[in-house]
């Protein structure tokens, strides 16, 4: 396996937890406001080898409590249930970041006790998804992702990525309603700056909300949730 890019150092992507940060590639998702394009497109900022990673894994125990994965899409990768198993064995929990497209990928990392902490990206209503994917099925994956994590994963936090025109009041509430009951949902405000699969996404009308508008979001969405953050 070729790791697509390291963050030796991380306090944001593992919830208490310092971390480092693996980056797999290639994604399903079509996303025109994805932030990692290259990584979407199944390009390599970085070539490392999986030995590489695990002799820096090794070296780093005792200084790091854990590792993220994320993409790209790390459920497209095959060898993703023996890159978790190799990290646990080193003595570290893996937190997974996906978008939900690969339920069956999913179950048998929870069935296998490889993740604990799964972190699952709900960007619309699950009925709208296709600005995301054109998957025939994707809607009856994303809701059977949602019940596994809600269900079985030992930690986990849904995330929205709030940008125009696709988060609004009414898209928040039907979002709210899928996942109603969940443990952690995080807003996540779009990043302006950062550049996109669609090139063209950004360099109009900015589509970042404003952060009043995010607080009145999160108060939309907290009613239906243990917690909601805004990061």
């Amino acid at each position: 396996m070729i790791i697509a890019g390291l963050q030796k150092n991380s306090f944001i992507d593992f919830p208490g937890k310092i971390s480092c940060v693996l980056f797999l590639t290639g994604c399903n998702f079509t996303c025109p406001y994805c932030h990692n394009p290259e990584l979407a497109r199944g390009e390599y900022p970085e070539r490392i080898p999986l030995g590489e990673v695990i002799d820096f894994l090794s070296a780093r125990q005792g200084m790091l409590d854990g590792v993220a994965i994320t993409g790209g899409e790390p459920t497209l990768e095959k060898g993703l249930a023996d890159l978790c198993k190799t990290i646990n064995a080193l003595g570290y929990p893996v937190k997974l970041d996906t978008n939900g497209s690969r339920p069956d990928v999913l179950r048998r990392l929870l069935d296998q006790g490889l993740v604990s902490f799964v972190a699952m990206d709900v960007k619309a209503p699950l009925d709208t998804y296709h600005p995301f994917s054109r998957h025939p099925d994707i809607q009856d994956r994303l809701a059977e992702s949602i019940r596994l994590v809600m269900e079985r994963a030992p930690a986990y936090e849904f995330r929205t990525t709030c940008v125009s025109p696709f988060i609004n009041a009414e898209t928040i509430k039907a979002i709210a309603k899928t996942i109603s009951g969940a443990s952690a949902w995080v807003l996540q405000a779009f990043n302006h700056r950062a550049s996109c699969l669609d090139p063209e996404f950004n360099t109009g009308m900015d589509p970042a909300i404003p952060t009043e508008t995010m607080q009145e979001l999160k108060s939309l969405a907290a009613p239906f949730v243990e917690c909601c953050t805004l990061r």
